[in-house]
C-alpha cells in the first residue's frame, strides 16, 4: 500500500536536493540510503501500514526527481509527484536559510525519537505548521508543560498583572470565579524550527484564553498574537 508523503518527510527530500544541486538522485546514492534508513526512523506514519517497500531507497530516489523536475530552472519533463513538492519546494526558494534550518531541526526530532503526534482526539491534531508534524508536536508538548505553565503564571502574578489573555484579556477568575482563578493557557511565541531542545524563557510564552489560541493557530502561517489582537472586532 502506497503511503502519501508528509510535509516533513518532503522537507528532509528537498534539503536533500538543494546540496545536490537541485538534481534528483539516484537510490543507490549513500545520502539516499542514508534518508530512506532516517524516513524510516520517524513516527509519521504507524508502523503496522507499512509494507517492506516503505520508504526505500528507490521510492526515496523517486521522490527526489518528483520535487527536482519542478525546479523552475528544469527543462525537462516532469514526473507525477504531488502538490506539496511544488509548494515545499518553493518553501526553499524563498527562505532557503529557514527552511534548511527547519530540515535540521525535522531531522534532530526523529532521531532524538521522543516525539509522540497527537492523537485524533487531541483539538490541536488538525493544526496546519508549515515546519511540519514533528516540529509542532514538540511545541504543544512545551505549551503543555504544566510546570513551565506555572511559573509563568507565578511571573505574572509577581509583576502585578492580571492573569489574563493577552490578546482580548479574558480574564477566568473575573467570569468563573474561584473555579476560573488563575485557568489560562500558555502559547510558545518562538518560530518551530527556532525554538530548539532548549531551555524555554518565561519571556517566551504568552498567556491566551482557549479561543485566542485557537485561532493563533488557525491555518498557516500562525499569527503573532499582537496580529491576532489586531483583528479583534471593535464593539461600541
Amino acid at each position: 500500500m502506497s503511503i502519501n508523503w508528509t510535509r516533513d518527510e518532503i522537507i528532509l527530500a528537498c534539503d536533500l536536493i538543494r546540496t545536490n544541486n537541485w538534481n534528483g538522485l539516484d537510490e543507490k546514492d549513500r545520502r539516499v540510503v542514508d534518508l530512506s534508513s532516517l524516513l524510516n526512523e520517524s513516527p509519521l506514519h504507524p508502523v503496522e501500514l507499512r509494507d517492506d517497500k516503505f520508504r526505500n531507497p528507490a521510492g526515496v530516489a523517486r521522490k527526489t526527481w518528483d520535487i527536482a523536475t519542478q525546479h523552475p530552472d528544469y527543462t525537462g519533463q516532469k514526473t507525477k509527484g504531488n502538490k506539496l513538492d511544488a509548494i515545499v519546494l518553493n518553501d526553499f526558494l524563498s527562505a532557503p536559510a529557514k527552511m534548511q534550518t527547519v530540515a535540521a531541526a525535522i531531522r534532530a526530532e526523529i532521531l532524538r525519537g521522543e516525539t509522540t503526534l497527537p492523537n485524533q482526539d487531541d483539538p490541536y491534531a488538525e493544526i496546519e505548521a508549515s515546519e511540519g508534524r514533528l516540529l509542532l508536536a514538540r511545541h504543544l508538548k512545551r505549551e503543555r508543560n504544566r510546570g513551565l505553565r506555572n511559573r509563568k503564571v507565578e511571573s505574572v502574578k509577581k509583576a502585578g498583572l492580571p492573569v489574563a489573555c493577552e490578546v482580548c484579556s479574558f480574564d477566568f477568575g473575573e467570569t468563573y470565579g474561584q473555579r476560573g482563578l488563575d485557568y489560562i493557557e500558555v502559547h510558545h511565541v518562538l518560530p518551530l524550527h527556532a525554538s530548539g531542545p532548549t531551555t524555554t524563557r518565561l519571556s517566551d510564552l504568552v498567556l491566551l484564553c482557549a479561543n485566542c489560541h485557537r485561532m493563533i493557530h488557525h491555518g498557516d502561517p500562525w499569527l503573532t498574537p499582537k496580529d491576532l489582537k489586531s483583528l479583534l472586532v471593535q464593539t461600541p
